[in-house]
């Protein structure tokens, strides 16, 4: 793989405008390639003799004018320009450092496209020293949050295993075990260090590293001595005796540090919610018990693999800049046959890109707290916290998904041939069946179409590299690939599709048509299969997928008792697309749980229990997003949210109107009804899609009509997905105006419109996540925030501050 593929392959998304523009130096160095090339033809086309350019370079060498080396190999003095093509300068104008290169052979030809090289080199590197000082400063802030975080902690442990204290035994004990670990550490270091590092500059150990659980030791002598100078690696690696005074210096957290320190309600609950809302005094204060122990480590410790994290894609940014600056500046020598990359990239190496370890100390820091504190100083548990494994492809997957995709086309074409085999639409009691058995069995339809688009969503999100798995906040490593979600599809389609023809079988026999109950019952157990299957607690088929969509599905039922997140608020928008597949599970319970599967008659639609729930059953996942709407405003104060409540509110309504006008055929008022509220709700529906969801339509965009920034290339794409969309959401005036096609029964126009609403939630679900993303990449957010599990009393006052 070339290299300009494999650095953007590893770059951090949401970070892509902040490395160094790889394509666009390359392009500028073929334009010199393209001059050189032209001039390089221009002297071929010269008349020259070729006795004659024989003569001359002959006349040139016996003459001493050509370039000669002298006798040390060096160069003659007249050459030292030639040797030094470029000057790098670090200024300082209008109050702003950067670097600058000077470029000394403008006055060649071709020189100008050289100068214009080397400018926007400049402007590039500028722009990654840049933004790497900005994250670093943020993660060494972050840095001493987590040190606040820690010191609170370890006294927090402490006042819960040993509330009695200890005795001076044990805290001499405890001193000299952590001195002898101090030395061991520091030993390995300074074996591990290059001679030239050690000696360009010497680090004194941080706070984390040597953060310890043991007991306090109140001297006030101590106190008075902790600014002073820190004790140096080296010196500790030596002297025993010394890392035992001056550790005293940085003795543990004093437990009177609690008195300051208050716990973060940050779990969100139904109760805590209402007490909110009731305003109910929340209790804050300090529990001292096993339980609190325990999700406060568990915070800590989510804080820290995320900060581990952030250190690493720091760690791979700086590295992949610099490779791509040596790469580039030896193209550059390669096409123009100078000397330059030797110089600018000992400017490289001396710059605070390529010479600051702050991001690498901080890295071991982390290292050497989590092995301790959370690992029980045991390193292989503690680097698999940090460094959690990505899910690798088994080939097992691709080959169970090519054989029940197989087996479920192979049923499909089976189920076609079976139909028209036997006449089945023109026997006696098709349109019982039709109106019994093909609505349960269509709600697995749903859910396979629905899933497909999905796994084909996931597909194009990895190819056009929006980082899906960080916006729904998927554990690292448990998130589901293409391959694994259409295995899920395929498999349930198989399963799905084997009772179909098993139920057909079971009714056309002539030896097994009398046990119609027992045929009747096929339906129920693939629903009873799938829903063991989805709360199975064993660790088989994916359970952290499973689990991670049982609390989204469970956070929209709650709506608004719940905090909305946005794989929440995202779930809620796909439910709102399966209104078919809920009324499905309404006649499940309304056939099976009256009985109505023994005899094969329903008479659901006549009882007016059922009607209700009609109404009620099609509106929960449109209810439940208004309330998540309405929560976001009261938390955001945002306008927009209040707007998409009220886009809601009108789909509700015009959901109603229309199962009303179903039950009511006969009634021109609630057809009229149903058509003004539908339409109304289509168009503000669809308006919504395109500005907010879709963040397009923007008329003074560099893409006219489009956003500024585009993943997929070609323009047309957006404009038929829009054209699509618009299409689409008008699909719904089958259900006014029973538009019939030859030969297809009504409950296959109700399904078919059905399965339009999920393609048309599919395609929306790429591009609304594509928006997602690039919100994310405008604000360079590449990390999700963390919850800690304590608040300073200080922290709090500079929030009044920041208020104020």
């Amino acid at each position: 793989m070339k290299f300009g593929k494999e650095f953007a392959a590893q770059m951090v998304p949401e970070w892509q405008a902040a490395y160094m523009d790889y394509d666009y130096l390359k392009s500028l160095l073929k334009e010199i390639q393209a001059f050189k090339q032209r001039i390089k033809q221009q002297q071929q086309q010269q008349q020259v003799p070729h006795g004659m350019i024989r003569s001359m370079s002959m006349y040139r060498a016996f003459s001493g004018l050509l370039h000669r080396q002298q006798s040390d190999g060096s160069s003659s003095s007249s050459s030292d320009v030639e040797d030094h093509p470029i000057l790098v300068n670090f200024v300082n104008r209008n109050g702003s450092e950067k670097y600058e290169t000077t470029f000394h052979m403008q006055g060649e030809k071709g020189g100008e496209y050289e100068l214009v090289y080397f400018r926007r080199l400049d402007d590039e590197f500028n722009k990654v020293i840049k933004f790497y000082k900005s994250k670093v400063a943020e993660v060494k802030q972050e840095a001493e949050t987590l040190n606040k975080q820690m010191d609170a902690f370890i006294a927090f442990r402490i006042k819960v295993e040993n509330p009695l204290g200890w005795s001076w035994q044990d805290r001499s004990d405890d001193m000299s075990r952590l001195a002898s670990a101090i030395t061991a550490s520091a030993t390995a270091l300074a074996a591990s260090t290059p001679a030239g590092s050690r000696a360009s500059g010497r680090r004194s150990v941080e706070h984390m590293e040597i953060i310890e659980e043991g007991p306090i030791v109140n001297d006030d002598s101590d106190e008075d001595k902790k600014d002073s100078v820190k004790p140096d690696i080296e010196a500790q690696a030596i002297e025993k005796p010394v890392i035992l005074k001056r550790f005293k210096q940085h003795k543990p957290a004093p437990l009177q540090i609690l008195d300051r320190v208050k716990m973060n309600n940050t779990l969100e609950t139904p109760r805590s919610t209402i007490k909110v809302f009731l305003n109910a005094p929340q209790s804050s204060d300090l529990k001292f018990n096993r339980e609190n122990l325990k999700s406060i480590e568990n915070k800590l410790k989510r804080a820290f693999v995320e900060f581990y994290r952030k250190l690493l894609l720091l760690k791979s940014y700086s590295f992949l800049n610099t490779l791509a600056f040596s790469k580039i500046m030896k193209k550059y020598d390669k096409i123009s046959s100078r000397n330059a990359s030797k110089s600018y990239m000992n400017m490289v190496d001396s710059s605070y890109l390529g010479s600051s370890e702050e991001v690498t100390k901080l890295m071991e820091r982390v290292e050497a707290t989590v092995i301790k504190h959370f690992a029980n100083s045991n390193r292989r548990k503690g680097m698999n916290i940090l460094r959690p494994k990505a899910r690798k492809q088994r080939h097992t997957t691709t080959f169970y998904t090519g054989f029940f995709a197989g087996c479920a086309f192979a049923l499909i074409l089976a189920l076609i041939l079976i139909i028209r085999a036997r006449h089945f639409n023109d026997q006696y009691g098709t349109n019982k069946y039709m109106e019994t058995m093909f609505p349960l069995y269509s709600l697995f339809g749903f859910i396979v179409l629905h899933t497909v688009m999905y796994a084909g969503n996931v597909y194009f999100w990895r190819r056009y590299r929006v980082n899906y798995a960080f916006i729904f906040g998927f554990k690292q490593g448990t998130e589901l690939r293409y391959r694994e979600v259409l295995l899920v599809s395929f498999g349930l389609a198989a399963m799905a599709l084997a009772s179909v023809l098993s139920n057909l079988h079971l009714e056309m026999d002539p030896e097994t048509n009398d046990y119609k109950a027992f045929t009747e019952i096929v339906p129920l157990i693939v629903v009873l299969v799938i829903f063991v299957i989805l709360f199975l607690p064993f660790n088989i088929l994916y359970r952290s997928s499973r689990f991670f969509f049982l609390t989204c599905l469970f956070h929209c039922i709650l709506a608004p008792l719940y905090k909305v997140r946005l794989p929440d608020f995202f779930l809620a928008d796909q439910l709102t697309s399966q209104v078919q597949a809920f009324r499905s599970l309404e006649f499940y319970i309304c056939y099976y749980g009256w009985g109505d599967f023994r005899h094969r008659e329903s008479s659901c639609k006549s009882n007016d229990v059922f009607t209700t729930f009609s109404f009620i059953v099609s509106v929960i996942p449109f209810w439940s997003r208004l309330l998540q709407c309405l929560r976001r405003f009261f938390e955001e104060k945002e306008t927009p949210q209040v707007y998409n409540a009220v886009k809601y509110f009108l789909t509700i309504v015009a959901l109603c109107m229309r199962t009303a006008y179903s039950l009511n055929n006969d009634e021109l008022n609630w057809k009229i009804l149903a058509l003004v509220f539908s339409v109304t709700a289509a168009i503000v529906g669809t308006y919504w899609d395109l500005i907010y969801d879709w963040g397009l339509l923007q008329r003074h965009s560099k893409n006219r009509w489009l956003r500024d920034k585009l993943l997929i290339p070609r323009k047309s794409v957006y404009f038929c997905a829009m054209v699509l969309n618009v299409v689409l959401r008008f699909a719904w005036l089958q259900t006014v105006f029973n538009f019939k096609l030859h030969g297809l029964h009504t409950q296959n126009m109700i399904t078919i419109v059905a399965s339009l609403e999920i393609i048309r939630r599919g395609v929306w679900n790429f591009f609304r996540l594509e928006n997602e993303h690039l919100n994310n990449v405008g604000n360079y957010r590449a990390f999700k925030s963390v919850p800690l599990p304590f608040n300073y009393d200080e922290d709090e006052e500079e929030d009044e501050d920041k208020d104020e």
